[in-house]
């Protein structure tokens, strides 16, 4: 008589479903965790601390967040990156829109989209150095073109009331052109059964960018926007290449505030560029909470 058992499964081929994509993660969750979540938690750890990077740490408590209160400095570099970040999002509603503008199949379309993608493509350091010499009062094409109503050269990067927006513009440059990418994406994704759909029902222009199109787009909407809050605070390389904080720190954001305290000519104060650090990680935190917070429940009302 044959026997009937069933051959024993292992317990890989009992789990195989369930591991295997784990398995695939864990060297990017193990890079994630040693160089992104491990820093962050030794950064607050460090604001703690009066520390010069090399001699002893000292307890100071909260000591570096109440001078930090009181640091007028921390205030302007705060009041900075507020700015940056009301008109970096600009760059949002901007790429999309060039982006419905390219997203057509017309003759010379690819060099068009060529000539917006190109300031992705380029360092940030030469962006910083094109607008720097744009803005020059004397030569710059700026100069020029006022020049050419009669008015004279404005100082931008020499002038505290015109800097911060100075810089703003030209990082807008580049951040627009990925914002445009994202979308360009994501219009290649949207469902032409639901476009066709609407078009049968007489949706056209806002109706059908309102109703069919924005609702297909909210996975690059939603990338876009975390990814210019994140560059809105974490600019530095732009300040670095055009003002250097200046002039007298009337550009400074935190980013490059906390550079100045830590690790600059300025002083090795590595507890109090950390607290600094840290703010600014929470105010970057919030603000993407609340976001993602409002795009569930917008979604919940949808379904």
């Amino acid at each position: 008589m044959q026997n009937s058992a069933r051959p024993r499964v292992g317990f890989w081929e009992r789990h195989q479903k369930r591991i295997a994509p784990w398995l695939f993660l864990a060297p990017a969750m193990i890079m994630f965790l040693v160089y992104v979540i491990f820093p962050i938690f030794q950064s607050i750890d460090i604001s703690f601390y009066e520390w010069d990077g090399l001699s002893p740490k000292t307890w100071v408590g909260f000591g570096n967040y109440v001078e930090l209160m009181g640091d007028e400095a921390f205030y302007t570099s705060l009041k900075n990156n507020v700015i940056w970040l009301v008109l970096y999002m600009l760059a949002v509603p901007v790429g999309l829109g060039i982006a419905l503008y390219l997203n057509q199949s017309v003759f010379g379309i690819r060099l068009v989209k060529s000539l917006f993608f190109f300031p992705f493509v380029i360092s940030q350091v030469v962006v910083g150095l094109v607008f720097s010499w744009f803005y020059d009062p004397s030569y710059g094409l700026l100069a020029k073109l006022l020049g050419v109503f009669g008015l004279p050269g404005i100082p931008v990067l020499a002038d505290e009331h015109y800097v911060t927006y100075g810089i703003i513009a030209a990082g807008l440059w580049p951040q627009i052109a990925y914002c445009m990418i994202l979308f360009l994406t994501g219009l290649n994704n949207v469902n032409p059964e639901q476009v066709e759909a609407g078009r049968i029902d007489g949706a056209t222009g806002w109706t059908m960018l309102r109703h069919i199109i924005l609702p297909q787009l909210r996975p690059a909407t939603f990338l876009a926007i975390v990814v210019t809050v994140i560059g809105a605070l974490r600019s530095f390389d732009m300040i670095s290449i055009m003002t250097q904080g200046g002039p007298f720190g009337s550009s400074r954001v935190l980013a490059y505030y906390m550079f100045e305290q830590a690790l600059s000519e300025y002083g090795y104060r590595m507890g109090y560029g950390s607290a600094i650090a840290t703010v600014l990680f929470l105010i970057m935190m919030v603000y993407i909470t609340i976001f993602i917070v409002r795009m569930f429940k917008a979604e919940r009302r949808a379904r």
